[in-house]
């Protein structure tokens, strides 16, 4: 996709932090269900928010040919009578999921209890930084699962890094650091992480005890349980996390 400031000029790829994830279906069928025409929505941006755009843009981003800046995102909502969050495709980054909730960014880092300039480093960036409190407030204002968190802020590999680390070896010397990085009580990442120790464990056991082939087939399994760690953490949190 290309920003909707490019679409009559030579498409020129949007930053990659220029843009939320549009939702161009979504879009015509709210603007369909108002009875609305593109030069409708056109005049409405002009009126209400001063946006100049032609209703050549504005199909276009129905069309899914070109993708409307975060200002004209905001606008366009507003025009069509939906939240931001409607208009968007599954949000992945803080910076969608914060779009998603039609928050801006000093909006956000001040119910987080951060500075405005720390929290957009962070965005702009895809690493956050932010301490337990703030990450729990950060997945409390932004409605994030576990897993939507993780993917947010960046911290996929070290979460599987630190899950390889406590299954292998010791999960109790684990268990602080990936409380850090997890907003979740302590009682319940300790009980997920005892049972994948104890299932993995068993498994190097198995590899141990047997001989022959069987103890071949049960190593393998042992390497695909570490290559799945991060799915494997999520099958056994859901109920307990």
């Amino acid at each position: 996709m290309v920003c909707s400031r490019h679409a009559l000029a030579t498409p020129t790829v949007c930053p990659v932090h220029s843009s939320p994830p549009f939702n161009a279906p979504a879009a015509r069928r709210l603007r369909a269900a108002l009875g609305m025409a593109p030069g409708h929505v056109a005049f409405g941006l002009r009126a209400q928010y001063g946006l100049t755009v032609a209703p050549e843009t504005v199909m276009a981003w129905e069309r899914g040919e070109i993708s409307p800046s975060s200002a004209e995102l905001t606008a366009l909502a507003g025009v069509l009578w939906c939240a931001p969050g409607e208009l968007l495709a599954e949000p992945v980054t803080l910076r969608e999921h914060r779009m998603a909730r039609g928050l801006a960014p000093d909006d956000l880092a001040r119910r987080i209890g951060m500075e405005t300039n720390a929290y957009q480093k962070m965005e702009d960036s895809g690493r956050w930084k932010g301490n337990e409190r703030q990450s729990a407030a950060l997945a409390a204002t932004l409605g994030l699962n576990l897993a939507q968190f993780v993917r947010a802020t960046g911290k996929e590999q070290e979460l599987a890094e630190l899950l390889r680390s406590a299954v292998t070896t010791r999960w109790q010397a684990y268990a602080k650091p990936l409380a850090k990085l997890l907003p979740v009580p302590r009682t319940d990442l300790d009980r997920v992480l005892e049972k994948m120790h104890g299932e993995y464990q068993s498994l190097m056991l198995a590899t141990l005890s047997w001989g022959g082939g069987g103890a071949t087939a049960t190593g393998d399994s042992g390497r695909e349980y570490l290559s799945q760690i991060v799915e494997r953490f999520w099958a056994v949190a859901v109920g307990t996390l």
